[in-house]
């Protein structure tokens, strides 16, 4: 890729809609017919440490598959992302990104599509899409989390520029994130159950687009750290596997994330993330496989 690609995408944003621009995927001419080929950057404001966070990956992937999907047939403008499997291959940089799209299946009530995201001629990440229209009806059985504000208290921690975790999660910088200080104990150097609670909500700007705030709920599945640093097991805790289920559109306002646990083996262990909307309705959620971080 070029750097054309960045003059004409502009300066990294920091709080004028910074996710909308991991989204705004540019078509690219494909290798094939049947292949979609999308051009696109993420800004280093979307990283953890040094390399690019997971969930924003997931969401840059699944906004190329739903434009080539929607361009392929004017009837499938309705469908979502509903699913997507994902596979980390390897661990892009920050910067311009290739997308390639391979659609599976086109039928009346789910589509299948595949897309590689590539950087530097090698495919970084592949996931395995699942479309179909999202779940709009009131569900019949929802459990209620009232125990957790719908937006963040005021001993919340922060993931501003200098703080703690800000300096890690750059993420603070095109969102804004707090966590739950109640279930973080780690912060404060005790043990703990592991479990996390976080609020996050867009940057002005991001919330207007209807499609974006469904990449942007797909994204923050992915928003917890690993819940072992409860345990005290500290360090980079590489993803072996991840789906993300994307079931509404989140409404206006703070989404609260839950992360859990069944299992914190000697080597691996499992982590489910809950997304919830202002209203308390289920609009994302996650399971990941990952290795426990060595001391």
């Amino acid at each position: 890729m070029t750097m054309e690609l960045t003059a004409e995408f502009g300066p990294a944003a920091t709080t004028d809609a910074p996710f909308s621009r991991v989204c705004a995927v540019r078509e690219a001419p494909p290798a094939t017919a049947e292949t979609g080929r999308y051009l696109g950057v993420i800004d280093d404001i979307w990283t953890i440490g040094p390399k690019v966070h997971g969930g924003t990956m997931v969401a840059g992937s699944a906004a190329a598959a739903t434009n080539w999907l929607r361009a392929s047939d004017p009837a499938l403008v309705g469908m979502a992302p509903i699913a997507a499997s994902s596979d980390f291959l390897g661990a892009p940089d920050p910067g311009e990104v290739e997308y390639e799209v391979r659609v599976r299946k086109i039928g009346r009530q789910i589509c299948l599509a595949d897309t590689d995201l590539i950087q530097d001629g090698r495919v970084l990440v592949r996931t395995a899409l699942t479309f179909s229209r999202l779940d709009d009806a009131e569900p019949s059985y929802a459990p209620q989390h009232s125990d957790m504000p719908v937006q963040p208290p005021a001993d919340a921690i922060g993931y501003e520029p200098g703080s703690q975790m800000g300096d890690i999660v750059h993420v603070g910088q095109g969102a804004e994130i707090y966590l739950d200080r109640e279930w973080a104990r780690f912060l404060d150097g005790e043990k703990g159950e592991p479990r996390l609670r976080m609020w996050i909500r867009p940057r002005p700007g991001d919330e207007q687009d209807p499609d974006v705030a469904m990449y942007f709920a797909m994204m923050c599945a992915d928003m917890s750290p690993p819940v072992p640093v409860n345990l005290g097991h500290f360090g980079w805790a590489p993803t072996v596997q991840m789906t993300t289920y994307l079931r509404r559109r989140p409404a206006s306002g703070w989404l609260r994330i839950i992360a859990t646990t069944h299992e914190v083996g000697g080597r691996m262990f499992d982590e489910d993330q809950l997304v919830l909307d202002s209203t308390g309705a289920v609009v994302a959620q996650s399971r990941q496989l990952a290795l426990v971080p060595q001391r």
